[in-house]
């Protein structure tokens, strides 16, 4: 990003790009203010470095510019997609990168000619071109393809939007982002991504992906809530005042006045003192803790059978279960077994050889595309949910972009100050002389 230190050998292809571009055909004072030298080394960086590529493709790019008259779009001609912000400058990143945003709809295509689409998406480009800072030469596109049900048709739009950048400004996309699209999207674009140049740099989104992200977010920023939420036995048995209570063995609850979110309690405490469980009505219950006695109790008959470990009382097998059922009771492992370290997955055919060449710290995951596209999208959130506002977007057009009402507006306001400071005067006048 910016401008660098040029050595000799870039300053050499720079003269010799201009030099040949002369020789084609005479250059005219705004061809000759565009092609400044940033300009001629963004061509040259997308051609390799090539003198006579990039000399042909900048004399392509201004026959471009000529025949769309971009020194000639102003505000005026699209004031319909302004009012209804199809596209627009929503601002600059940390970087001061300016950052579009472009909310087309299915039908614009349609109700539109291609060349007005062109127009719309030179103009806003200019604007963006602008608004750049002083040593920053690139901006990020943003498409909300919420409004497309056909990937066919956003595919379209998307691709040729793609291609008149890499065509005719090179080097300025930093990013692409297309948030929301169809559901074939993903399928259409991975066909045709490697013919596309700036397919590296672009990156398909869903906006439902970071809401979960910013729930998390909002909800730890409560960490009282969030731990009111979990069970304390230690502060159920010291801070909450009894009002009732189970005389059961198995589990006791308490009432707390002071918690409307968990009314009640299971503690380990018990009412009375403490004495041998004898056998029940319900021998299924028999060796549950009395943490997990209410849960145990609606277990399946299997997992109701099972021992439970480190306690004395229970039993070592069942042999009556305690309700009726169509299979036995599993078996119990013997203990006499020693558990057998696992073994080696044998090699197969059908592994990709390319697992034979990963070389993977431990404890290193290497994250998905799609992660690292979630990522880089994360701060150009902010742009893409701040609501549209036509008078801020024109404030970001120079002149001549802005049309008629940036030109006059200045000059009018001008004129009001002045007649309002001689109306002032003229009423300090009369006073004096009443």
């Amino acid at each position: 990003m910016g401008t660098e230190m040029k050595g000799p050998k870039d300053r050499e292809r720079i003269e010799s790009v201009l030099k040949i571009l002369k020789k084609q055909a005479p250059v005219t004072v705004k061809q000759e203010k565009f092609c400044n030298d940033a300009c001629v080394e963004r061509f040259l960086r997308a051609k390799g470095n090539n003198v006579k590529k990039a000399a042909k493709q900048l004399r392509t790019a201004l026959s471009w510019r000529e025949s769309i008259g971009t020194d000639h779009l102003i505000a005026d001609e699209f004031s319909e997609e302004l009012g209804s912000g199809l596209a627009y400058v929503a601002g600059h990143d940390d970087e001061a990168r300016p950052v579009m945003v472009f909310r087309l709809r299915q039908d614009y295509p349609k109700t539109h000619t291609q060349k007005s689409f062109v127009r719309l998406l030179v103009f806003t480009l200019e604007v963006a071109i602008s608004s750049m800072p002083r040593f920053v030469d690139q901006f990020v596109i943003l498409f909300d393809a919420r409004f497309f049900k056909s990937a066919s048709a956003f595919l379209n739009l998307f691709v040729s939007t793609l291609k008149i950048i890499s065509e005719y400004y090179p080097g300025r996309l930093h990013k692409a982002f297309v948030i929301d699209p169809p559901s074939l999207f993903s399928y259409l674009w991975k066909g045709v991504r490697p013919f596309v140049d700036l397919s590296a740099v672009a990156a398909a989104v869903a906006s439902l992906d970071f809401d979960d992200s910013l729930e998390d977010a909002a909800f730890a920023a409560y960490p009282t809530r969030t731990a009111s939420l979990r069970f304390n036995p230690a502060v159920a048995a010291t801070t909450t005042t009894k009002v009732g209570g189970s005389t059961s063995s198995r589990f006791s609850f308490t009432v707390s006045h002071f918690d409307s979110l968990k009314p009640w309690y299971l503690s380990t405490t018990t009412t009375t003192a403490p004495r041998a469980v004898a056998p029940t009505g319900s021998p299924s219950l028999i060796g549950a803790s009395p943490l997990n006695a209410r849960s145990f109790s609606f277990a399946s008959p299997a997992a109701r059978s099972m021992p439970r470990a480190g306690i004395a009382y229970a039993p070592a097998c069942r042999s009556i279960p305690s309700t009726p059922c169509s299979f036995p009771p599993p078996k119990q492992p013997r203990q006499q077994q020693q558990q057998q370290p696992p073994r080696t997955p044998r090699p197969s055919f059908l592994q990709s050889p390319a697992t034979l060449f990963s070389f993977r710290k431990e404890g290193h995951v290497v994250p998905s595309r799609g992660e690292r596209e979630r990522e880089s999208f994360l701060p150009y959130l902010r742009f893409y949910r701040r609501p549209y506002d036509e008078m801020v977007y024109r404030s970001k057009m120079r002149p001549p972009h802005g049309g008629l009402i940036s030109i006059i507006s200045p000059h009018l306001n001008h004129q009001q100050q002045r007649c309002d400071a001689i109306n002032i005067h003229h009423r300090r006048m009369r006073t004096l002389n009443y």
